[in-house]
């Protein structure tokens, strides 16, 4: 059985493209490289949960890679690094907003891009090993099957409530502006409404219970997690 990482390397130059992958498979790894986002997307889409991280060229020819990024992080968290010849800090922040774990600008070292990929695949297995469940109180989330629990009964939540409820949960005491909560759940490409974060917030307080005081508004803010004095 072929327990070796399975990196999804997408990139335009086939020059880079063969360079990169072979370098990585002489180190151990499975690779599947594309050269195109839509072959990346189709890929990924097929074989998603054999993939242990993607290497995203931020410029392609058809989909933008910030584009692919986007549609991946819809439905995973998987662990991604882009590669961009897009050197400003605005370029580098909208990957990070997007979802990205790391970005490297090109031209770059193979030796690096390889202790880069072995570091976050260590930090991703951690983090797996340790938030298959998130309790908080009378909460919780099993992240793997995304399921939420209350009073250990499950309840039905949609994708966009979860994904917040998450965020609350993970970020317990904190702040966060309604701004914030767009930024990190829809991500910075979407324009709507801020009233959209009160709606599923209204919702979760409804499915929540008389445990909906777990979310607490914050005058001229926005809201914050908190359930301390219960645990």
């Amino acid at each position: 059985m072929n327990t070796a990482p399975h990196i999804l390397l997408v990139e335009d130059d086939p020059k880079l493209r063969s360079t990169v992958s072979d370098y990585l498979q002489m180190n151990g790894f499975t690779v599947t490289a594309c050269p195109d986002g839509q072959s990346a997307l189709d890929s990924f889409n097929s074989h998603g949960d054999d993939i242990s991280l993607l290497l995203l060229d931020g410029m392609l020819p058809d989909i933008d890679g910030f584009e692919v990024l986007r549609k991946i992080r819809e439905d995973s968290d998987i662990p991604v690094i882009i590669l961009s010849a897009r050197e400003s800090e605005r370029d580098q922040l909208a990957g990070f907003r997007l979802g990205a774990d790391n970005y490297i600008t090109k031209p770059f070292l193979l030796s690096v891009l390889k202790e880069h990929i072995h570091a976050l695949l260590s930090r991703a297995g951690r983090s797996n090993a340790k938030e298959t469940e998130l309790v908080k109180g009378a909460l919780k989330l099993n992240t793997d099957e995304r399921k939420v629990y209350l009073d250990n009964k499950l309840i039905t939540t949609t994708p966009r409530e979860y994904d917040v409820l998450l965020l609350f949960m993970q970020n317990e005491r904190i702040v966060m502006s309604r701004n914030t909560i767009l930024d990190r759940v829809w991500g910075d490409r979407y324009f709507g409404d801020l009233r959209t974060v009160d709606t599923i917030v209204k919702q979760l307080r409804k499915k929540l219970d008389e445990h909906s005081h777990y979310i607490v508004s914050v005058y001229g803010v926005g809201y914050k997690f908190e359930v301390a004095h219960e645990e």
